[in-house]
C-alpha cells in the first residue's frame, strides 16, 4: 500500500522529484525488509562479562526489561548495600518502563559496594524516575565512585524529561567498586535501577587522536567517560537487546544540521564483513548495514558537506567515535571524503575502501576534542574531497562521550573528596599508612620549623604575616595551582607578606567597602576564577578597579597569588601597577588604578565606540610589545605571561597599553635550559600550537599569541569565531593565507581601507607572520617584533609621497638601525631610553590600570 501511493504520487510532480521520490519510496520498502530481517537474525552474544550486575533497586521481584532480568537489590549476594537510612517506594501507576516500577530511597548518604571478578573498565548505568505521587521530584541526588564524580545535585524540578538514564565507564583497578548516592541541600537521593557490567578491553583505547593541533593523546584508560551521544546513521533506533554489550544507538534525523543534506543508505545486515581488528563489540552490524550518504541539498555547490550539530558542556573534552563502512561504492577507490570535527580537519582525503581493505568493511576513528569556543556545540562534518571528482561522503555511527576534568568529575569542578566524607575503613588504612612515616614527618616538621623561624627572624616585618599570603619570593606558580587548602594553610617557609612586597598602600576593609559601595554589583567590572573586580572610587575621588579575592575558589587562589608574585618584582610603564592592597578579616583585596578605557577588544569589535585609527592600533601594539619584552627580559628570571590577548592589553585615558592580568605566569627556563615543561593553559585561539602539543614553554608562546592579537587588530574580529566558514574560524590560519598572497587588505577592517600606508601595512603583516609561524624557533623575539612594529609607525608617519622602502632600505627613515631583527642589550630598554627600573617605577605612580577587566562569565 505504501509502494502504491508513493508511485501514484510520482504521476503529478516533476522529473527530479520524481527520481527523489522514487529513492525514498524504495528505500522506505528495503529499510522495512532489512529490519525484518534483522529482528531474525541479531547476533548472538559473543561477549560474556565477567561482572555483570543488573539490579532492580527497591524492587520485590524480578524485572525484565528489553529482554534483560534485574534482580532485587536485596536479593544479591556480591552486592552490599550500606546506608544509614532507606526506604523503598513503587509505582501505583503505570511507569514509563517496568525498570521504573519501584525505586530505593536515602536520606544522608548510602553506597552500594560491588565484588570485581576482573579489573578493567565498567559501564555504570543508572535509572532515575521520580515516581508520582511519591515527592521525588525535590529530590538533590548526587553519585559518586571511589574516585569519580558521576552526578552531582541533579535534580528533576526543571527537568524537561519524566525520566533520566544516565551511562558512565570506569576502570576499576581493585577488587571492588563502592558506589555512592548523596543527598544534598537536606534532602534525599533515589535510584530505580543499577547496571555494572564489564567492558572488554577493545572497545575503548587509551590513546585517541587530539585536535588542534593533532597530536596522540594517551591515558584514557585512567579517565573516566559519560556517554552522550550514540548513534546509527540513517538506520533505525538499536535498543540493548540488539547490541551485544547492551547499548542502544538512536537514529541521526534530528541532529542534521540540513536535513535535506543526507539520504539514507541500506544493506543487509549479513553482508557486513568484520576484519580481525574490527567486532560486533565495537558496534552491532546494524549500524555499519546502514548509513548517511549526500543528498540533494539544493545548492548550486555539490561540494557541500553533511553536519550534526549536538550540544555539549563546553567545559568539558570529548571522545569521538566514528564509524565507516563503504556500502554505497560498486568498486574500490571510489569513495574519497574528509571529516571536520568542529573547526579542525580530522581526517583528509579519506579513501575508505582502502583503509577498510574492502567494501562492506567496518572501520572506525577516534578522536579527542573540546566544544565549539563560547557556542557550547560539537560539530561533526563530512564533505567530499576537494582534490578528488568524488562528490560523496558517508558516515554508520558515532559516538560522543564526555571525558571526565581535572577534579576527576563528569559534572562540576567539585571532586570525591570534597563531596565524600572519608570513610572508616579508609581513614583506618591512612592511620596505619600515616603511623608507619611519623617519624620521617616529624623530623621533617622540626626541620621546617627551624627553617621558617630562621627566614622570620631575618626579614623583621614590622607588621605580622599573613597566612593566606605564603608565596616563595622567586617561587613556581604551577605548584601552587595544585597546593590543597591544608598545604596553603601550613606553607610558611620562604613566605613574604604583603608589607613587604613593594605593593603600595595598605588600605583597610572598611575603606574599601567605603570604595565600592559594599561590593555594589552594578559596579562590577569582570569576574575571573579568582574571584571579582569593582570598580570603586576613594575619598579623594580617585577611581580605583578593586580586585577581591575568593580564599573558597584553590584555582582562583592560585592565579591570585601568581599575580601578587609577579606584581612584586615587576615595575613598567607598559605594566599593571598597584596602588595598594587589603589584608583584613580574611580578605585578599588588591587596589589598581581605574583604567579609563578599558580593554582593547571592546574597541575592535562587539561594542559602539569609536573605531581606533591606525596609527592608534600601532601605538597600542607597540605599548603591548614594550611591556612583553620587558618580562622575557627585564627581570633577572623571564616572565612568561601565557595569556596574552585583546582582553589583557588594557588602555588609558591617553589610549596608553599595559598589558595585564598576571595570574597565569611563569618564570621562564634557566640559562642552561630551553623550556619550561608544564600543563597547558591559555585561551584558545591564542595557544601557541606547539606549546600545546609538546607541553614546552617558551617566550616564544608569548610571541604567537601576540601574533594574533596583531591580526586581531587588524581586522577586528574574535581570534575564533566558529560560525564563520571553516576556512574562517581561526583568525591565525585565515589571516596567513592572504598574507602569503599580499593580499592583506583585502581581510583588513574596513574602516581602514585606504588609510593606510602600503608599506606600514606590509611591515606589520610580515611582523604578523613571522610571530605566528609553527614552531617557535622560526619567531622572532619579543624585541624584534617592537622594532618592527617601531619601524611600521614611522612609516605610516612618513609622507605618503615616498616611495615603499625595499626590504633592505631602513636607512630611509633617519634612527632606525640598518639591521632588522637586530637583538637587544637586555639590560637597557632602547625604547624606554635606560633602565627599566627606575624611570618606570615613577611612571607606575601615575598610571591608570587594573587586571581582569573581563566579561562576568570568567576565563
Amino acid at each position: 500500500m505504501v509502494v502504491g501511493n508513493c508511485f501514484v504520487s510520482l504521476e503529478l510532480e516533476g522529473l527530479q522529484t520524481k527520481k527523489m521520490k522514487l529513492v525514498k519510496c524504495l528505500h522506505a520498502v528495503v529499510t522495512l525488509l532489512l529490519l525484518h530481517l534483522f529482528c531474525f537474525n541479531t547476533s548472538s552474544a559473543a561477549y560474556i562479562p565477567p561482572d555483570n550486575y543488573l539490579i532492580a533497586c527497591g524492587s520485590s521481584q524480578n524485572v525484565t526489561y528489553r529482554g534483560i532480568t534485574y534482580v532485587p537489590d536485596s536479593w544479591h549476594s556480591s552486592l552490599t548495600l550500606k546506608t544509614g537510612t532507606s526506604f523503598v517506594v513503587s509505582s501505583n501507576s503505570t511507569p514509563p518502563a517496568p525498570i521504573y516500577q519501584s525505586a530505593r530511597v536515602f536520606s544522608g548518604i548510602a553506597s552500594y559496594e560491588f565484588d570485581i571478578r576482573q579489573q578493567g573498565r565498567h559501564w555504570i548505568r543508572l535509572y532515575f524516575y521520580p515516581i508520582p505521587d511519591q515527592n521525588l521530584t525535590s529530590a538533590s541526588i548526587t553519585v559518586v565512585t571511589d574516585a569519580f564524580v558521576l552526578l552531582n545535585n541533579f535534580t528533576f524540578k526543571n527537568y524537561k524529561s519524566s525520566y533520566l538514564f544516565k551511562e558512565y565507564t570506569v576502570n576499576v583497578t581493585s577488587d571492588s567498586l563502592t558506589l555512592s548516592f548523596i543527598s544534598s541541600n537536606n534532602s534525599f537521593a533515589f535510584v530505580n535501577a543499577i547496571e555494572v557490567v564489564s567492558v572488554p578491553d577493545a572497545v575503548l583505547p587509551d590513546q585517541a587522536l587530539a585536535l588542534n593541533p593533532s597530536t596522540p593523546l594517551n591515558g584514557l584508560s585512567q579517565l573516566a567517560f559519560e556517554t552522550v551521544y550514540r548513534l546509527n546513521m540513517g538506520g533505525p533506533l538499536i535498543t540493548a537487546e540488539n547490541d551485544t554489550l547492551g547499548r542502544t544507538w538512536e537514529n541521526d534525523a534530528k541532529y542534521l544540521h540540513v536535513n535535506s543534506s543526507a539520504v539514507n543508505v541500506s544493506v543487509s545486515p549479513a553482508s557486513i564483513k568484520y576484519p580481525a581488528t574490527v567486532t560486533t563489540e565495537i558496534a552491532p552490524n546494524w549500524v555499519y548495514a546502514t548509513a548517511e550518504a549526500m543528498g540533494d541539498a539544493n545548492v548550486a555547490n555539490l561540494n557541500f558537506n553533511i553536519t550534526w550539530v549536538f550540544s555539549v558542556n563546553p567545559n568539558f573534552s570529548y571522545f569521538v567515535r566514528v564509524h565507516f563502512c563503504d556500502i554505497i561504492s560498486i568498486s574500490l577507490n571510489n569513495l574519497v571524503f574528509s571529516l571536520y570535527i568542529n573547526d579542525n580537519t580530522a581526517v583528509e582525503s579519506l579513501d575508505l575502501s582502502t583503509f577498510a581493505n574492502g567494501l562492506g568493511v567496518p572501520y572506525y576513528r577516534d578522536f579527542v576534542s573540546n566544544s565549539s569556543v563560547q557556542s557550547g556545540t560539537l560539530n561533526v562534518s563530512i564533505g567530499p574531497d576537494m582534490q578528488s571528482d568524488i562528490t560523496n561522503a558517508t558516515m554508520n555511527g558515532l559516538e560522543i562521550l564526555k571525558i571526565s576534568n581535572e577534579a576527576k568529575s563528569l559534572d562540576g569542578l567539585s571532586s570525591v573528596g570534597d563531596l565524600l566524607p572519608e570513610s572508616a575503613s579508609k581513614a583506618s588504612k591512612i592511620r596505619i599508612i600515616v603511623g608507619s612515616i611519623v617519624g620521617a614527618v616529624v623530623a621533617f616538621a622540626l626541620i621546617g620549623l627551624c627553617s621558617c623561624c630562621f627566614i622570620a627572624r631575618k626579614l623583621k616585618t614590622t607588621q605580622q604575616g599573613h597566612p593566606w599570603l605564603s608565596l616563595p619570593l622567586y617561587g613556581n606558580s604551577q605548584t601552587m595551582t595544585k597546593m590543597s587548602t591544608t598545604s596553603q594553610k601550613s606553607a610558611t617557609a620562604s613566605c613574604i607578606s604583603l608589607a613587604s612586597s613593594n605593593l603600595g598602600r595598605p588600605f583597610t576593609f572598611q575603606e574599601i567597602l567605603d570604595a565600592t559601595n559594599k561590593f555594589d554589583e552594578s559596579l562590577l567590572l569582570g569576574v575571573g576564577g579568582f574571584g571579582r573586580v569593582y570598580k570603586g572610587t576613594l575619598e579623594d575621588g580617585t577611581n580605583v578597579a578593586v580586585k577581591r579575592g575568593n580564599p573558597r575558589s584553590e584555582q582562583g587562589l592560585a592565579e591570585f597569588r601568581t599575580e601578587i608574585e609577579m606584581l612584586s618584582k615587576l615595575r613598567h610603564r607598559h605594566l599593571v601597577s598597584l596602588i595598594g592592597y587589603c589584608d583584613e578579616r580574611s580578605e585578599m583585596i588588591l587596589v589598581y588604578e581605574y583604567m579609563a578605557n578599558g580593554p582593547l577588544r571592546s574597541h575592535l569589535y562587539g561594542s559602539d565606540l569609536p573605531p581606533l585609527s591606525w596609527k592608534q592600533r600601532l601605538e597600542i601594539c607597540i605599548g603591548a610589545a614594550r611591556g612583553l619584552h620587558y618580562l622575557h627580559t627585564g627581570a633577572a628570571q623571564s616572565i612568561i605571561h601565557r595569556d596574552v590577548k585583546t582582553t589583557n592589553i588594557l588602555l588609558d585615558e591617553n589610549f596608553v597599553a599595559k598589558v595585564a592580568d598576571f595570574g597565569l605566569s611563569k618564570t621562564g627556563p634557566a640559562l642552561d635550559q630551553t623550556h619550561v615543561s608544564t600543563a597547558v593553559k591559555g585561551s584558545f585561539g591564542y595557544l601557541d600550537p606547539e606549546y600545546f602539543r609538546r607541553q614546552q614553554l617558551t617566550e616564544k608562546s608569548d610571541v604567537y599569541s601576540f601574533g594574533v592579537v596583531l591580526m586581531e587588530v587588524l581586522c577586528t574580529r574574535p581570534a575564533l569565531n566558529p560560525v564563520l566558514p571553516r576556512e574562517q574560524v581561526n583568525i591565525a590560519e585565515w589571516a596567513m593565507t592572504w598574507q602569503k598572497k599580499g593580499m592583506l587588505d583585502q581581510i583588513m577592517d574596513s574602516i581602514l581601507v585606504g588609510k593606510v600606508n602600503p608599506a606600514s601595512l606590509k611591515k606589520f603583516g610580515e611582523t604578523a607572520e613571522k610571530c605566528l609561524a609553527e614552531h617557535g624557533v622560526d619567531r622572532p623575539s619579543m624585541g624584534d617584533v617592537l622594532w618592527n612594529l617601531e619601524y611600521a609607525l614611522q612609516l605610516e608617519e612618513t609622507s605618503s609621497a615616498l616611495r615603499e622602502p625595499e626590504d633592505n632600505s631602513t636607512n630611509h627613515i633617519p634612527g632606525i638601525p640598518l639591521t632588522p631583527f637586530e637583538p637587544f642589550d637586555n639590560s637597557v630598554s632602547i625604547i624606554d631610553g635606560g633602565s627599566g627600573t627606575d624611570a618606570d617605577a615613577d611612571d607606575a605612580a601615575t598610571s591608570a590600570v587594573f587586571s581582569q577587566l573581563v566579561n562576568p562569565r570568567g576565563r
